[in-house]
């Protein structure tokens, strides 16, 4: 690495990781009760340990959900299938511990208030096809495949648990221009040897996904670091809802509100702001009115105008960045209710982001990637 360049890691977790579980039972939860009650307050959270799921939270809905059933579904999809797993879908004891939405809150949210103050961002950059950061973007389809082989079974001895992760070097102008370093970490069936799975683990998931192109005879390949991966999933720590928020934003490469996303209905900001975030500066990036776009917005609870908000560009800008502010404040909606009326956030959307990240998603039909603004924002900006 020369002293003009720099390099940046992500990660990623495959749909196994235990914090992924949580993720995604608490999302079926969701998607489950807007299915029946497109109104239905949610804020639902997930505990995983060895054999047991637990699931608490605030749900406020006319309608009735069987929530364990729904746990044990999202296990056996993802494929823990048996308690020697860490975790077996039909033999895992399942709690719930479920109260109403606090009627101090539902007050403001009831009149089209936010549903918690807070401040969230949204970013996009020119640097992928998919207007996302190249470590996460990597990261994620590596995960993706690791997933994908295992499940069409080219490597039997594979368990869902694992983790990826990508050191992109950027040159002094923030282009990316070679991969450094790769780190594939996957749970294996026991008594795999370790020759075997680094062999397999770079033939049939960092080949297929990373260019050849951006590797060189000074690139790194991790497998396992620590030598075996029998031992994973619940088994071998615990998983909580919303503890993976990098992992499901921009990889560190972007500021993130703290805030969750999953099991979160849409009136709460702290995921609905941030999906319209995502929206209006992908917008932003694809009109070229920058190359680089970083948006914040922040709301009071009860409040339906944001406090303000703040654009970044790192001085990628083709027009300034105050009519940048201006443009988006005079065309898209951020009070909530016109956040959740643009992005058709009522529906039962959301499982199916839960893993391999919320953004960036070309492969899912989600309203926060589209790019219906460019036009207008070329035309407004003069470009």
């Amino acid at each position: 690495m020369s002293s003009k360049t720099h390099m940046f890691t992500s990660e990623s977790v495959t749909e196994g990781h235990p914090d992924k579980l949580a993720d995604q039972i608490s999302d079926a939860v969701l998607d489950a009760i807007l299915t029946k009650d497109p109104h239905g307050r949610v804020a639902c959270e997930t505990l995983l340990t060895t054999g047991m799921v637990v699931v608490a939270g605030e749900i406020t809905t006319s309608k009735y959900v069987e929530i364990p059933d729904l746990v044990r579904q999202t296990l056996e999809d993802v494929g823990y299938t048996r308690a020697s797993y860490g975790i077996g879908s039909q033999t895992c004891g399942v709690m719930t511990s479920i109260q109403s939405q606090s009627p101090d809150i539902a007050m403001g949210v009831d009149t089209g208030g936010a549903g918690d103050q807070g401040m969230m961002f949204g970013f996009a950059c020119d640097e992928t096809p998919e207007y996302m950061p190249m470590p996460i973007m990597m990261a994620h389809k590596l995960a993706r495949r690791l997933a994908n082989i295992r499940k069409d079974g080219t490597l039997e001895y594979l368990r869902p648990d694992g983790k990826t992760q990508v050191t992109v070097e950027y040159d002094e102008k923030g282009t990316p221009i070679r991969i450094d370093k790769v780190v594939v970490s996957t749970q294996h069936q026991l008594n795999i040897p370790q020759p075997t799975i680094r062999e397999d683990m770079i033939e049939h998931v960092v080949k297929p996904i990373v260019p050849a192109e951006l590797m060189d005879k000074n690139t790194e390949i991790f497998v396992n670091p620590t030598g075996a991966f029998s031992v994973g999933g619940p088994q071998a720590d615990t998983g909580l809802t919303g503890r993976k928020i990098i992992v499901d934003t921009y990889g560190g490469m972007a500021k993130h509100g703290g805030g969750c996303f999953s099991g979160k209905d849409p009136t709460k900001v702290d995921r609905s702001a941030a999906y319209m975030m995502r929206y209006v500066a992908k917008n932003v990036v694809a009109a070229g009115l920058a190359k680089r776009c970083e948006i914040q917005v922040a709301y009071a609870i009860g409040k339906a105008e944001p406090m303000g908000i703040m654009v970044d560009t790192w001085r990628t800008n083709a027009i300034p960045e105050e009519k940048i502010g201006e443009l988006i404040v005079k065309y898209f909606d951020l009070t909530p209710k016109g956040i959740i009326d643009k992005l058709g956030l009522r529906r039962p959307i959301f499982k199916q982001t839960a893993a391999y990240g919320r953004f960036g998603r070309t492969d899912l039909n989600v309203s926060w990637e589209d790019l219906d603004m460019v036009d207008l924002l070329k035309k407004e900006a003069g470009i």
